[in-house]
């Protein structure tokens, strides 16, 4: 399942051609935002085409076997470990966004992944656009917004173990995709449609996200969820938790955290597997719940088990789940009959 670069855009016949802007001194020239009216949205001037399994699950030689789609965007994170993101005292950037991340991790491990967003037509877009080619990532269903900057995000492993997030989206370019900017095709010739819960929270990105989840259903494409929630972006826990399970009886897999389950059930124990089994749907082909270093419990309608964690010394956790999802997903995609008994 290795990737191959494609044919020139033109040649491809799948992305417009276009091409970064000017260079003055090694670096890209960006115009300044306006509120005028708005210029043709860019798509990635690169495609990427992956080789197909001889399986015979639905993916064709030249589209994706996961495709991947939500939020791209920049991380920054402390330059030393265990401090407040006040207390920080420099940042270092990094990619990151749950599906991007998913969809960089299938393709490191060997799969063929697509991912499917938008970010702003400035630096960080392109570094980013320019990352998922990098790493064999089809990002032919990648749009560059000339109105929005990309996504930015703090995030820091305080020493009391906790997680600290700050967003910088008022609107970032991934929360302005429209439906019709989707690459349906794409979507449509994948064996897994990957998505999360954050492109829920606002229009129009909200639309484009139902939109693409119901071509993937409609095409029989198999549906992972990642709720990944992050709570400090919407607007209350109620919006959250209705936003995160308004589409939960659609997906065929799902993977969560102990302390989602737990917010999903206002409260409920996490680790009582009658409360666990409340969340699966006729749906839920599987239903993986996450336990950090104590491993993974999986559940289906027929059976259920436990995975015990790797014995390691954590660093950090950030984008722990998304290379856990990437590890399913890869394996998944290369032999559907994993999920039966």
């Amino acid at each position: 399942m290795a990737l191959r670069a494609a044919a020139p855009p033109c040649a491809a016949g799948r992305c417009l051609p276009s091409s970064p802007p000017p260079r003055v001194g090694g670096r890209h020239v960006f115009r300044p935002l306006s509120s005028a009216a708005p210029a043709p949205l860019r798509k990635s001037a690169v495609c990427t085409k992956a080789i197909s399994n001889s399986d015979g699950t639905p993916g064709t030689s030249d589209s994706p076997h996961v495709v991947c789609f939500g939020e791209l965007l920049i991380d920054f994170v402390p330059t030393v470990s265990g401090v407040s993101l006040a207390d920080a005292p420099a940042f270092k950037k990094a990619p990151g966004g749950a599906p991007a991340n998913v969809a960089v991790g299938i393709a490191r491990l060997g799969g063929s992944a697509a991912f499917i967003g938008k970010v702003g037509d400035d630096e960080f877009g392109y570094m980013l656009s320019d990352m998922l080619k990098e790493n064999n990532v089809n990002n032919q269903g990648l749009l560059f917004d000339t109105h929005a900057r990309t996504a930015l995000a703090f995030v820091t492993l305080r020493s009391d173990g906790e997680r600290e997030f700050m967003f910088y989206r008022n609107p970032s370019a991934d929360m302005l995709l429209e439906e019709k900017e989707l690459d349906l095709d794409l979507i449509r010739k994948a064996k897994i449609f990957h998505h999360g819960s954050i492109s829920l929270i606002t229009e129009p990105c909200k639309t484009a996200h139902i939109a693409a989840s119901k071509a993937a259903k409609d095409a029989g494409v198999l549906i992972s969820y990642d709720p990944n929630l992050r709570l400090p972006l919407w607007t209350s826990a109620d919006d959250a938790r209705d936003g995160i399970l308004s589409i939960w009886d659609t997906a065929d897999l799902i993977k969560v955290s102990a302390e989602e389950i737990s917010f999903l059930t206002n409260g409920e124990d996490p680790y009582d597997d009658s409360v666990v089994k409340k969340l699966i749907h006729p749906n839920t082909k599987l239903l993986l719940v996450t336990e950090g270093p104590d491993g993974c419990r999986y559940y289906s309608k027929e059976f259920s088990g436990k995975v015990g964690g790797l014995k390691v010394t954590a660093v950090d956790t950030t984008g722990a789940g998304d290379a856990f999802v990437a590890g399913i997903l890869s394996q998944l995609a290369a032999d559907f009959s994993l999920l039966q008994v």
